[in-house]
């Protein structure tokens, strides 16, 4: 069991998450290569903490992989410990199989995040573009352009680990947002 100790829990509901400080796992879901990023946002700044890929072997067949996926997701929560996380959704494909296979290692990385006690929220690819780059039409250059502006001591070699970190900016952003909506309509 990964050592998880906050199986069937939420090791810190949403609302309860302190404004001040708060971790976040973003995660770009690929059933070659999973990006991960994880951050810290206090206030209005935002500091990197680590991000990775996971990659697995296309010659294992799709159970493994799947399970490799599980494994790394769940040693990465269990190891930095964000308060919450987000995931990119499924974009519409003309290739049934391809998307078919971009769920499953979707819905294993969401329930692997979760198993270890995190939410785990959803954003369309353009939202996060939009919220890093300003543009939902915006590239994969000018993403990864931008997370490095935005997060200047991140070191990420590939276009996976820059999006996962845009994903954790984006929902940053977005919980922000949400949470002064909440205190607003409670009075």
């Amino acid at each position: 069991n990964f050592g998880i100790t906050h199986q069937g829990t939420t090791r810190v509901p949403d609302k309860l998450v302190l404004e001040n400080r708060m971790r976040l796992i973003g995660i770009d879901p690929g059933l070659q290569k999973t990006g991960w990023g994880v951050i810290e946002a206090e206030g209005s700044a935002l500091r990197f903490i680590a991000c990775g890929f996971i990659k697995t072997n296309p010659a294992d067949d799709i159970a493994l992989r799947l399970n490799t996926i599980d494994t790394e997701i769940t040693k990465t929560v269990t190891s930095f410990e964000p308060d919450t996380g987000a995931i990119e959704e499924i974009y519409v494909n003309c290739n049934p199989p391809s998307a078919l296979k971009l769920g499953m290692a979707r819905g294993v990385a969401m329930n692997a995040a979760s198993r270890c006690g995190i939410s785990v929220h959803e954003y369309a690819a353009r939202l996060v573009k939009k919220a890093i780059a300003g543009t939902g039409r915006a590239d994969k250059g000018q993403v990864a352009m931008m997370v490095r502006c935005l997060l200047p001591q991140a070191k990420f070699q590939s276009s996976d680990e820059a999006d996962a970190l845009a994903i954790a900016i984006c929902h940053a952003h977005n919980f922000k947002t949400r949470n002064t909506i909440q205190k607003q309509l409670a009075g």
